[in-house]
């Protein structure tokens, strides 16, 4: 199938299959005239990416979770671990949102929003508070 099927069928963008292509992570066929030829597995491919890049795993895992998924003698253990890797990357990113949330509040709160140039806001981003 040409890439504009495989794109309705992964709602993925043409621009992204083109990447994951450039980057070895899908390897279509080719006619002769040139063009991609998208198989089913390739399909399944490109779902199974953009399933993982929705949970916001990095190329990088993407390209080892589908090395293990395509390994019928692989060990879970090694699918979790980078699992757990990636959720302890998003607890760290809560954690950093959380303390920037709590900061932004305290100025939003304590800045009188007036006409007047007295800005807690402003100090604290030129380190004056």
């Amino acid at each position: 199938m040409k890439i504009r099927d495989a794109a309705e069928k992964t709602d993925l963008t043409e621009k992204t299959i083109r990447y994951y292509e450039d980057i070895g992570l899908v390897v279509p066929c080719r006619r002769s005239n040139g063009y991609r030829d998208f198989s089913e597995q390739d399909v399944h491919k490109l779902n199974f990416l953009s399933r993982a890049r929705k949970l916001g795993f990095s190329v990088d895992d993407c390209r080892q979770l589908l090395s293990l998924y395509s390994d019928r003698k692989r060990a879970s253990k090694d699918v979790k671990r980078i699992a757990e890797a990636h959720l302890h990357e998003i607890e760290v990113k809560i954690n950093e949102l959380s303390k920037m949330q709590e900061t932004l509040q305290f100025l939003v709160t304590n800045c009188k929003g007036n006409d007047r140039p007295d800005c807690p806001i402003i100090n604290d981003l030129a380190g004056k508070l």
